[in-house]
């Protein structure tokens, strides 16, 4: 059986060409750690280059549906009324409602409607769940801000103003935690430009 034979010292890469190497090896991999890595996984995106490529979305998704299941795991209510958010108030009449929204939510489903709102302005809202509950978290967004007013688990509806704490997009983000679909009407009024799903 041949072996092949030892390579000699002169084949041997250099001390000086290890070292170059190395470090562009852990150049290119802190690179792609902080462009693609980041981004994907934990939606943190310093760079920006995330974004473009459409990989801090899904980060973001993934670090959100992470906490769900952690919180789903635990079985304590989490409770975080922010002060920037206008508590419920019951008044004698309804509201006269400008738009309303129902959508359908399959089990493990989750979904999105933003209001598009400059800062300070108020929106009143009303939705529920129709023949079931769904875990709810009531942010907001723009460049370089974030906002989180409201978080429930297991709720039928809720209503309530909203006061804009910036300039951008404020909305929920519900998901449908049972094992049966679940149906969700969504009223507004109000000091808002739009209101769209983005998820």
């Amino acid at each position: 059986m041949y072996n092949a034979n030892k390579p000699t010292i002169e084949d041997l890469p250099s001390p000086a060409q290890l070292k170059r190497s190395s470090i562009i090896a852990a150049a290119a991999a802190v690179t792609l750690l902080i462009t693609v890595v980041l981004p994907a996984e934990y939606g943190i995106d310093p760079t920006r280059a995330g974004r473009l490529l459409g990989l801090t979305e899904m980060g973001e998704i993934k670090s959100q549906l992470a906490e769900e299941a952690d919180q789903d795991q635990q079985a304590t209510l989490s409770t975080g009324l922010l002060s920037f958010f206008v508590r419920s108030a019951k008044a004698q009449e309804d509201p006269i409602w400008t738009d309303e929204v129902t959508f359908r939510l399959s089990p493990g489903q989750g979904a999105e409607w933003k209001l598009s709102m400059q800062a300070g302005a108020v929106a009143q809202f009303s939705w529920y769940a129709d023949q079931g509950v769904v875990n709810y978290d009531l942010h907001g967004d723009a460049a370089g801000q974030s906002i989180s007013y409201e978080k429930g688990r297991g709720v039928e509806g809720g209503t309530g103003s909203l006061q804009a704490q910036f300039t951008g997009s404020h909305g929920w983000f519900w998901r449908n935690r049972s094992k049966t679909p679940v149906t969700i009407t969504l009223r507004l009024t109000g000091a808002y430009d739009d209101v769209q799903r983005t998820f």
